[in-house]
């Protein structure tokens, strides 16, 4: 990659508010054309329930109550159509890069872009896994990962607008590498609760790369395959 055109930024032990503005950060810098892509890898050091902003999910000063009764903190942003849990045991990217002019713009490509990278991420680990809906996952969605029918990665997209209406596309996963799955769904579980939501969730539809391969590789390691993924990617496109 030419450090020129691409600016990347690793999160180790970070807020999840803090790599929130880190990602705002990115993204402007993108929409701004002083860079053509950005990568932000991040894992929070704190739980957060990221529930999307609108008028679809409420904050409810019980429900805040509840959530703080945990250690749950509860944050609102303009993200994916439900809410999403943080925890230390997830591993976070966000692609923002600007979409080639000359090809229309796909969100069906934008996903396969993505899960192609981490289908190669999880290939240093002798694991491969299929792309689907996952029924009674959190968040669930068409561009999961799967490894043998289990949710490991959730995935997100949004298209901005850059200069000259350029579009820029922020891409988003979720990877789980050690949660505790039971503890993972619980805030999500409440917050149905709370918004009338009747929707099933189990933790058993959920995995981790720990339940997976022998020997977890530290962030920094994890940071490093998830990096080399995107290049082989771009290098062969």
């Amino acid at each position: 990659m030419e450090t020129n055109k691409y600016k990347i930024s690793r999160l180790t032990h970070t807020s999840t508010s803090n790599a929130f503005e880190k990602e705002d950060e990115l993204v402007q810098l993108v929409r701004s054309g002083k860079v053509q892509q950005a990568l932000l890898l991040w894992r929070p050091s704190d739980k957060t329930l990221v529930l999307p902003s609108g008028n679809k999910w409420q904050q409810s000063f019980d429900l805040i109550t509840k959530l703080k009764e945990r250690n749950w903190d509860l944050v609102s942003r303009r993200t994916g159509g439900a809410p999403v849990p943080q925890t230390n045991g997830v591993i976070n990217l966000s692609h923002i890069y600007q979409w080639n002019n000359d090809t229309a713009y796909s969100i069906h490509v934008g996903y396969e872009h993505i899960c192609e990278i981490l289908t190669q991420f999880f290939s240093y680990y002798d694991l491969t896994p299929e792309v689907h809906e996952t029924p009674y996952s959190y968040c669930d969605g068409s561009y999961n990962l799967n490894i043998n029918n289990q949710k490991i990665v959730g995935t997100a997209q949004r298209v901005l607008l850059g200069q000259n209406q350029q579009k820029v596309i922020l891409v988003q996963a979720c990877i789980l590498i050690d949660a505790n799955m039971e503890e993972l769904i619980y805030p999500v579980k409440l917050c149905n609760q709370f918004n009338n939501k009747d929707i099933c969730l189990k933790a058993d539809v959920h995995t981790c790369l720990k339940e997976n391969i022998h020997t977890l590789p530290t962030t920094e390691q994890l940071y490093d395959h998830l990096l080399a993924s995107f290049v082989r990617f771009y290098n062969n496109k």
